[in-house]
């Protein structure tokens, strides 16, 4: 089967080092990996396990190992804890803002510094609030992106016990504020209690007790959720619960996506076993799981992953000497969904959950072994303490002959699974479909730009689709279906029947309907929580965060009324037009556009556009554009390619939000006013049924309105850029 374009494109713009082929960049990681193991043949094992995807690490380890760069192949951090003091709090800063600027994505637990209004002894003065303290994250990490780093990612953690939770909850309503944050709210077993009891809870802060009503709480929390999908919700009681390691840390972070809990200056190195190469005779009358050959790449994973944490570079020491005290990592799968629909099984149906709950068994008790036996090799992690690592609930769990060996050889590793967002490296994978989620879209339009700078598109399908056509002649059988087919409620079943089985947590979006009432939103939550999940990501369609992609919805589309000129209109002595008014907030001073219309054989058209402003930088350009804009005008034709490709221009510095909208650059804002001006103007007709895409948020990297919530991570389905690496 041939490879998907998106892949090719994926793996050139991020994972090829020089040009190099595919086989090259699998044998630069593996020789790097294996560069501290004594036996050189395991350069050529790793290779093997790499070759086909079989095992795909994380994108950091893809693009970095055996680069010769000063990188970090981890992925995501947790900040130090944050200590409620100025110069503390400064100090985490500056150390936030050196992870940023090495690629690595970044947690934080704001629960730590003292309320709004608080007094602070020795100053005399009211304290500012942990809000106040994200806002300097916030432009600290957007400071570092427009120096020309790679986007950040940040998540803001506070306890749902702390005074400031309710301004927390709904600190991201604002369309301007904590940009480059994700927020959840970790919530704790009494808080759950409280709602179930319809009882008081207390808010605390040192002597500082404040009681509200827990369900009118809770109830904000769902609110600000079902209508801005932020914030997220952590059951963080139940993750250190079920820590390995709660004899020896305390978790109160997670990474930007949520599937990785970590204690202070903790890391996550991550990667996925591909489930679409371990099924045999797929679509056939009885498709099999290939258990041995899994087995082996799972361990053989775990040693390649086991020595990334020795070969990586760490922005801190403090990061350093904890990866090397736990060796935490974590392992998950990714094709999930691509290898059901191969398993001819429905993802929302009990035999699916059967099948991926099997799955999951297999890889935990597979890594399992695998670093028992590199503890005999290797040593044990330095803070294995063999009594309370055994009273540990996932040690438990495993069979009693692996927790025998466990006892008597110790682990290699602290905390070995992880289910990771796997958007880029699962594009590159030839888009199979992401972690657990089931497929996005069994096939969509993406635009592409050629070399020589022209602009196409192509349909992008799934893996599994894909596969099945490539030997059928038939519909696609009703066991390929979508996120969008599926119930809230078959999502959380799903997360929670892997759960069992993950050491630390799971990234993963639970769909929701547009349409869901407020109740049956809240009633996920409860699902979640009731079913041993460890935290809850929704994404439910609106005006704020854009809808889920549309694949050919009919929809009434505009389209501009073309009309055609012989030769360049002339400018009459007079012209009426509309000036519009535009503030960018990266610009001290206004925007005002001037947009003067003539008709043309009865049709109301724009002649010419200026824009003026007291700005003074890049003023010499916009004239320019808007020369250039006017001279198309009056040569008149379709006018519809103006507004398309002004709203596809992107800022490298990221995107700016307007009237609660998502706009990549400032000249993609003038586009959605010319286009604006056009239809109050009638200078559109409007066409029924004309399939049409529905409204997305825009992608920070290509401009276009293509950005979707998947795994608990910002994608682009256009151009495969995802917030998570």
């Amino acid at each position: 089967m041939k490879r998907s374009p998106i892949a090719d494109q994926v793996f050139k713009q991020k994972y090829s080092l020089n040009d190099e082929t595919i086989s090259a960049m699998n044998t630069r990681v593996a020789d790097a990996l294996a560069s501290t193991e004594a036996d050189e043949s395991w350069s050529n094992k790793f290779y093997d396990t790499l070759c086909d995807f079989k095992f795909i690490p994380a994108g950091r380890i893809l693009a970095g190992a055996g680069s010769g760069r000063a990188v970090t192949l981890f992925n995501c951090y947790v900040t130090a804890d944050i200590p409620d003091s100025l110069s503390g709090i400064f100090d985490v800063v500056k150390e936030s803002a050196i992870t940023m600027q090495a690629g690595g994505g970044i947690g934080m637990n704001f629960s730590t510094i003292r309320p709004k209004g608080a007094f602070v002894k020795g100053v005399e003065a009211d304290a500012s609030g942990p809000l106040s303290f994200m806002d300097v994250w916030d432009s600290t990490c957007k400071t570092i992106m427009s120096a020309g780093s790679r986007r950040g990612a940040m998540m803001a953690c506070l306890r749902v016990d702390h005074p400031d939770i309710e301004e927390f909850i709904t600190a991201k309503q604002d369309p301007l504020r904590f940009r480059n944050f994700n927020c959840s709210v970790l919530i704790t077993d009494k808080f759950m209690e409280a709602v179930r009891d319809d009882d008081g809870f207390d808010l605390t802060f040192g002597e500082e007790i404040h009681r509200v009503d827990a369900r009118q709480l809770w109830d904000k929390i769902m609110r600000s959720t079902y209508a801005y999908a932020e914030p997220g919700v952590i059951f963080i009681d139940r993750i250190n619960r079920f820590n390995n390691l709660n004899y020896c840390e305390t978790i109160n972070a997670t990474n930007p996506c949520g599937e990785q809990p970590l204690p202070a200056n903790g890391a996550c190195l991550l990667g996925s076993i591909n489930m679409t190469q371990f099924i045999i005779h797929p679509f056939s009358e009885c498709p099999t799981f290939d258990r041995a050959s899994f087995r082996a790449s799972v361990t053989t994973a775990i040693r390649m992953m086991d020595n990334t944490i020795d070969v990586s570079l760490y922005p801190h020491k403090a990061q350093m000497e904890e990866a090397f005290a736990k060796r935490r990592i974590g392992l998950g799968l990714t094709g999930v969904a691509s290898a059901l629909a191969m398993m001819k099984t429905r993802y929302d149906s009990q035999a699916g959950r059967d099948i991926v709950e099997g799955w999951a068994s297999e890889l935990q008790i597979s890594s399992y072994w695998a670093s028992a036996d590199l503890s005999v090799e290797k040593g044990a992690f330095p803070l294995f303490d063999n009594d309370l690592f055994s009273n540990s609930k996932t040690f438990l769990s495993l069979p009693f002959p692996l927790q025998q060996v466990i006892k008597k050889t110790g682990l290699r590793n602290g905390l070995l699974t992880s289910i990771a967002p796997t958007g880029t490296i699962s594009l590159l994978a030839d888009n199979v479909s992401s972690g657990i989620e089931p497929i996005f879209a069994l096939e969509y339009t993406r635009k592409v730009i050629r070399d020589d700078g022209s602009k196409s598109e192509e349909v992008v399908s799934d893996y599994a689709v894909r596969l099945f056509r490539d030997g059928h002649d038939v519909s696609l059988p009703s066991y390929f279906v979508t996120a969008q087919d599926i119930s809230p409620d078959a999502h959380v079943k799903m997360q929670a029947a892997v759960q069992k089985y993950i050491d630390s947590a799971i990234s993963k979006t639970i769909n929701v309907p547009e349409d869901i009432s407020f109740d049956l939103f809240k009633d996920v939550y409860q699902l979640a929580y009731d079913t041993g999940c460890k935290g809850v990501t929704t994404y439910r369609p609106n005006d704020v965060t854009g809808s889920v992609l549309s694949v050919g919805k009919e929809e009434e589309v505009r389209t501009h009324q073309t009309v055609s000129l012989a030769s360049p209109a002339v400018r009459p002595t007079s012209l009426t037009g509309t000036t519009y008014k535009l503030r960018w907030p990266a610009a001290p001073h206004a925007f005002y556009i001037v947009i003067n219309d003539h008709f043309v054989d009865g049709v109301r058209r724009p002649f010419e556009m200026f824009v003026t402003s007291k700005n003074i930088e890049g003023s010499a350009l916009m004239t320019g554009l808007t020369r250039m804009v006017s001279a198309v005008f009056r040569r008149g034709g379709d006018l519809d390619f103006i507004v398309e490709e002004l709203k596809a221009v992107y800022d490298p510095k990221g995107a700016e939000w307007l009237n609660g909208k998502q706009v990549p650059s400032m000249l993609a804002a003038i586009g959605g006013i010319l286009e604006q001006h056009m239809y109050s103007t009638e200078a559109w007709s409007i066409e029924e049924g004309t399939p049409t895409e529905a409204h997305h948020a825009v992608c920070p990297m290509c401009g276009e309105s293509t950005l979707i919530k998947q795994s608990g991570c910002d994608s682009c389905t256009s151009c495969g850029y995802s917030k998570c690496g």
